[in-house]
C-alpha cells in the first residue's frame, strides 16, 4: 500500500495565481474565478495591491509582495505561477528570477509569439484596460518590444471604471459591447492587424464575444494558462490504432 506525506497544508493544485486586491465581480472566464479553469489552483491576494496602484500608477514598491506571494505559492507546491493584472508584465524578470518555477506574469508575453505566427506586413492587435498607461516599460518586461503592434484601450468606459474603480457592480452586457466595439474599432482603423492580445486578465469572458465580431484569432492569459499548466502537468495519451 501507498505511503502518503504530509508537510503542506492544502494539496490538488499545480497552478498558483497571485491576486490584486479587489472587490469588483470576476465572472467565469476571468482568472480570479476559480471554474474558469479546468484543473485545481490556488490563490494569493497580495493586500494593498489595487488595480489603480499596479496600472494607473505603476507602483515600484509592490514588487517585493509580489516576489513574496510567488515564493509562497512556489514552497505551497505550486508548479506554474501567474497573475491576475496584466499590467504585472513591468515585474516579469523579477519576479520570474525570484522563483524556480515557472512564473508567467501577463498575456503580454504572448505578443512575440503571435507574431511570429502571421505574415511579415501584419501587426498584433492589443486591447487593453489602459492603453495610456500601458509603456514601452510593459511591453519591454515581457520582450515585446519591437514587436509591430496596434494598440486599443477601454479607459472612460465601463468596462474599465469597474476594473480600475474597483466597483462592486458590473453590467456584464454593457462591458461585452463595450470590448467588442473597441476591438472592431481597433481592426478598422488598422486592417493590418492579423490577431488579438488581450492584456487584462478580466476580458477573457469576452474573448469569444470579440472573435465572433472581427474574425481573427483571439489571445488571453487563460490560453497561456492552459499552456503552461500542461507544459507542467502532462497526461498520458490513450487512444485506439
Amino acid at each position: 500500500m501507498a505511503i502518503a506525506k504530509g508537510g503542506k497544508g492544502v494539496y490538488g493544485f499545480r497552478m498558483g495565481i497571485i491576486m490584486l486586491e479587489t472587490h469588483f465581480p470576476r465572472i467565469p472566464g476571468d482568472v480570479g474565478n476559480a471554474s474558469t479553469w479546468s484543473f485545481p489552483v490556488i490563490y494569493k491576494i497580495v493586500k494593498g495591491a489595487s488595480p489603480h496602484r499596479v496600472v494607473n500608477e505603476g507602483d515600484i514598491s509592490l514588487l517585493e509582495p509580489f516576489i513574496d506571494a510567488a515564493e509562497e505559492l512556489e514552497r505551497e507546491g505550486a508548479s506554474a505561477i501567474t497573475t491576475s493584472c496584466g499590467f504585472l508584465a513591468m515585474f516579469q524578470k523579477e519576479m520570474a528570477t525570484a522563483v524556480g518555477v515557472p512564473l508567467f506574469t501577463s498575456s503580454l508575453m504572448m505578443v512575440p509569439l503571435v507574431y511570429r505566427t502571421l505574415k511579415a506586413d501584419q501587426k498584433v492587435g492589443i486591447l487593453t484596460v489602459n492603453s495610456e498607461a500601458l509603456t514601452q516599460r510593459h511591453l519591454e518586461g515581457v520582450g515585446a518590444d519591437g514587436v509591430p503592434i496596434a494598440l486599443a484601450g477601454l479607459q472612460g468606459g465601463h468596462f474599465s471604471s469597474v476594473v480600475l474603480g474597483d466597483r462592486m457592480e458590473m453590467d456584464v452586457g454593457r462591458a461585452r459591447e463595450e470590448l467588442v466595439e473597441n476591438a472592431k474599432g481597433l481592426v478598422f482603423e488598422n486592417p493590418e492587424v492579423g490577431a488579438i492580445v488581450l492584456e487584462c486578465t478580466n476580458m477573457p469572458p469576452f474573448s469569444k464575444s470579440i472573435q465572433g465580431a472581427v474574425g481573427l484569432p483571439v489571445f488571453d492569459i487563460v490560453d497561456l494558462g492552459n499552456m503552461i499548466y500542461h507544459a507542467c502537468v502532462k497526461f498520458r495519451y490513450e487512444g485506439t490504432m
